[in-house]
């Protein structure tokens, strides 16, 4: 197949609400000599896009400006220095932007095969809530198996992923989701008990669930309003870990004693601004930790809704009604 010249991809026409989210046409991006050049089948639809098409997440240094973080499809085209993927190869990747697109560059190392009996939409659903899970919940929180963890916003992409992979590895999970029904899903997904934020105090609950024993790891994305509860909610030597701040991130009359009292470990971080480098050695644990289970059906993702490319605005007016189970996805090609 012969390179083509330009591409669809979706263009923000400036800050603002979806309706800047519009089809444009442009060129080709190229590959540097570690990346590859992937003809896009599917991109994920991520909480950063929102907050980069409202302008206040703009991308790193030499990042494309166009939305999307996660995409899978073919291989096209090959830098000077790419040693492992060849054209054909069907790939799941972690971009840097770029990914509402038909065609996308990622570096080599944060490259990963479709899992066993995948397609295009499924396999284009891991990369963002993988990578941000392993590197939250088992690199900065270390959870391990036996331990208790509290998961906010348990029916989002990141949530579904962190319930199941905690289950798998042989944690106890908790959840917490805004209706029964999400509380429901968060059950069918591995949780041992949901909470419903909107109806339950889930400081209470946990205590009451543990027997004021605390769980051992928080992965927070709410932010501000639930610091002081995670706190409380955490057990001895407990870890918070925080990856968004959906309520904001200011804190109001934060009182410091039970991270001295308890031990705890307050951290976070963010996925994009992480090196090739850092991000191809999570890619390498999961090929390793995660990618087997995939293979056995284990654990996968759960995907909500799908919309041609074209209609990425339509996308994000879901996203932000919060009304989702799991992942909104573009299908961009058959």
């Amino acid at each position: 197949m012969s390179r083509p010249s330009s591409m669809t991809y979706i263009a923000a026409q400036g800050a603002g609400g979806p309706e800047v989210l519009r089809p444009a046409s442009g060129p080709v991006p190229v590959p540097a000599p570690d990346e590859v050049l992937i003809r896009v089948a599917a991109a994920g639809v991520n909480r950063p896009d929102i907050t980069q098409r409202q302008g206040r997440y703009p991308p790193p240094p030499g990042a494309s400006p166009i939305l999307g973080l996660e995409v899978a499809g073919e291989v096209v085209e090959t830098g000077a220095a790419v040693g492992h993927l060849a054209r054909g190869d069907r790939v799941a990747a972690l971009v840097n932007g770029g990914g509402y697109a038909e065609y996308c560059v990622a570096p080599e190392r944060q490259c990963l095969p479709w899992p066993r009996g995948y397609d295009a939409l499924r396999a284009g659903a891991l990369a963002e809530n993988y990578f941000t899970v392993w590197a939250n919940l088992f690199d900065l929180g270390r959870l391990k198996s036996g331990e208790r963890v509290l998961i906010h916003g348990g029916t989002s992409g990141i949530g579904v992923t962190a319930i199941q992979l905690a289950t798998a590895f042989g944690a106890t999970v908790f959840a917490t989701a805004g209706t029964a029904e999400k509380c429901a899903a968060c059950l069918g997904f591995g949780a041992h008990a949901a909470i419903n934020y909107h109806t339950q105090d889930f400081g209470r609950e946990i205590a009451r669930l543990t027997e004021n024993a605390g769980v051992d790891v928080v992965l927070d994305m709410v932010g501000g309003p639930y610091a002081m509860a995670n706190l409380r909610a955490l057990a001895r030597d407990g870890r918070l870990v925080l990856i968004a701040f959906l309520g904001g991130p200011k804190v109001e009359n934060f009182d410091l004693t039970p991270i001295m009292v308890k031990r705890l470990t307050v951290t976070g971080s963010t996925m994009r601004p992480r090196s090739t480098a850092e991000k191809g050695a999570i890619a390498d644990a999961l090929r390793e930790r995660v990618w087997p289970l995939l293979d056995a059906g284990q654990c996968g993702p759960v995907i909500h809704a799908v919309f041609p490319l074209a209609e990425a605005a339509r996308a994000h007016e879901l996203m932000e009604t919060s009304a989702h189970i799991g992942k909104i996805m573009l299908s961009v090609a058959a």
